[in-house]
């Protein structure tokens, strides 16, 4: 019986624990006694080469969550992880993953551990903070995500590499290309998992961890739980050791919460101005792509230097925002939920929900990017008159209680709270690299972008979602392909390769007829057969 076949009878769990919450479930109890806690990583039984690392990036004691979890993961032990943002998870799993996977070598296209994560952004962060331990142990690390050459990410497949870390969405694709596999994956590890749950990767994770060695080791990190993990809980994990770091999910006593109620849309763009023109860095939360760029821009027409980051941009565009922003090029980053999670910038002690977020959980990963890594950082909504009952309820939902005010553009608490401040009205100009063109990019989007297969979604206030904007405008969408189409040049037929899985077959329609395709999801064009959107 092959590996794959074993694995559907892998493991059997006992019906799930009652929920303690209507959102939450109860975290499960193991019947195996957890290895203590320690209190540094010299007591833990590493390679010498990550001790010595450990040292030379400055880490010299645990975080709770690393102190607990080590032990029990470096000993093989299955493992839920629960931590607001910023409390120490990446390490929590990466060490031990690189320690037990130190001294192996993998087959070309035949990765031995994995990491799967719901963004790009998160992927580039936990690769970056992986590979310099990754090195010390010789060990060969990729990443696997849409909106890069999916070419270049096969190519070092093949050549090897012994830990990959992964959008489910594009190392689907890489799968199903016969581009990797997946049968000898020792090691796997869920991060971010409720966020992958909330985008619609379910599916997707359990296609792949399916695939996976049936007697490996799994650990699932969460910032807050729901029956969506609970789900993966119970299937997937093996008497689990459970650590939850901050039972609250998100209350963290360096953050400080401030919610302020502002008259109305005028007084509101009125204030945000002035916060964005403070003298550091601020991450400024809109619902939808459209009002982040049109923030942005109005921003910048007074002075302050900011940019939009969203699912509209393409890749190299969102790095090169996110490297702006570190090095302080840009002070304010105009976001949507893309930026939520994943993204560490170190030293940025302030965030502010100018649209309030819907759901509890969006609330704790905005708030998550201040006060990171045992840093101090204060979160502020702005709250208009029809939303205050909306907004008590989510305080309610995060067991947060905020300070509130009524506050105007030019009050004192405004500029104590956030060093808000008048911006200098002289327009400036931030340097944003341009997409690729279509010809350029063909090659890639044949493969399929994949980092986000999620349903069109309809904010209350009318704009589109993070997800189905991304699949239509920046190709994060499933495989989408231009092959043999008598206009491949068009603009429309490049956005129409970028989207679902639409694919324009020698079509009399050109690239129209792929952008529409494109956006809806499964659409196909095949010898001028048109099938609707979404189908």
């Amino acid at each position: 019986m092959s590996r794959r076949s074993r694995n559907s009878n892998r493991r059997t769990s006992s019906p799930p624990p009652p929920a303690s919450s209507p959102r939450e479930f109860r975290l499960p109890e193991s019947t195996t006694p957890a290895l203590p806690a320690v209190d540094d990583f010299a007591g833990l039984d590493m390679p010498a080469g990550l001790l010595k690392t450990l040292t030379a990036q400055g880490v010299t004691t645990p975080f709770p969550i690393q102190a607990a979890t080590l032990p029990n993961s470096l000993a093989g032990r299955d493992l839920l992880g629960r931590g607001r943002t910023g409390s120490g998870k990446t390490l929590a799993f990466g060490l031990a993953l690189l320690a037990r996977t130190a001294g192996l070598r993998a087959e070309p296209k035949a990765p031995l551990a994995l990491v799967l994560v719901p963004t790009r952004e998160l992927a580039q962060q936990v690769a970056d903070a992986l590979t310099p331990y990754a090195t010390a142990v010789n060990l060969r690390l990729a990443t696997v995500v849409g909106g890069l050459s999916i070419t270049k990410q096969a190519n070092t497949l093949r050549r090897g590499a012994e830990v990959v870390v992964a959008s489910p969405g594009r190392l689907n694709d890489l799968v199903e290309r016969g581009d990797c596999v997946l049968d000898d994956v020792r090691i796997t590890v869920l991060d971010e998992a409720d966020q992958m749950t909330d985008m619609g990767f379910l599916p997707q994770i359990t296609k792949i961890i399916q695939q996976v060695r049936p007697d490996g080791q799994r650990m699932l990190f969460s910032a807050t739980l729901d029956r969506n993990i609970d789900r993966l809980v119970q299937r997937f994990l093996t008497d689990p050791v459970v650590h939850s770091v901050d039972p609250s999910a998100g209350a963290v006593t360096t953050m400080e919460h401030h919610v302020f109620h502002v008259m109305d849309e005028t007084d509101k763009k009125a204030v945000t101005t002035r916060i964005a023109a403070r003298d550091g860095r601020v991450i400024l939360f809109l619902d939808t792509k459209r009002s982040a760029d049109r923030l942005a821009k109005r921003l910048l027409a007074v002075g302050v230097r900011a940019a939009a980051l969203h699912g509209g941009r393409s890749q190299p565009q969102r790095n090169r925002t996110l490297e702006q922003f570190k090095d302080g090029r840009v002070t304010a980053l105009v976001a949507t939920n893309v930026a939520a999670r994943g993204i560490h910038i170190d030293d940025l002690d302030l965030v502010v929900n100018v649209d309030p977020p819907t759901d509890h959980k969006d609330y704790l990963h905005r708030a998550g990017r201040t006060a990171r890594a045992g840093g101090s950082g204060s979160v502020v909504t702005l709250v208009l008159p029809e939303q205050k009952r909306d907004v008590t309820r989510l305080m309610s939902d995060t067991a947060i209680r905020p300070r509130t005010a009524r506050v105007t553009s030019s009050d004192a608490v405004l500029a104590t709270i956030t060093g808000a401040r008048e911006p200098s009205g002289v327009a400036v100009t931030i340097e944003v690299p341009q997409p690729a063109t279509p010809a350029a990019s063909r090659a890639d989007q044949k493969g399929g972008t994949g980092s986000g297969r999620r349903p069109a979604r309809r904010r209350r206030n009318g704009g589109t979602s993070e997800g189905a904007a991304t699949g239509a405008a920046t190709g994060t969408g499933n495989r989408g392909a231009n092959r043999q189409s008598a206009s491949r040049a068009t603009a429309a037929g490049g956005a129409g390769a970028t989207g679902g899985r639409g694919s324009t077959r020698r079509t009399r329609s050109g690239g129209a007829t792929g952008g529409a395709a494109g956006a809806g999801g499964r659409g196909s064009d095949r010898r001028g057969g048109r099938r609707p959107a979404g189908s």
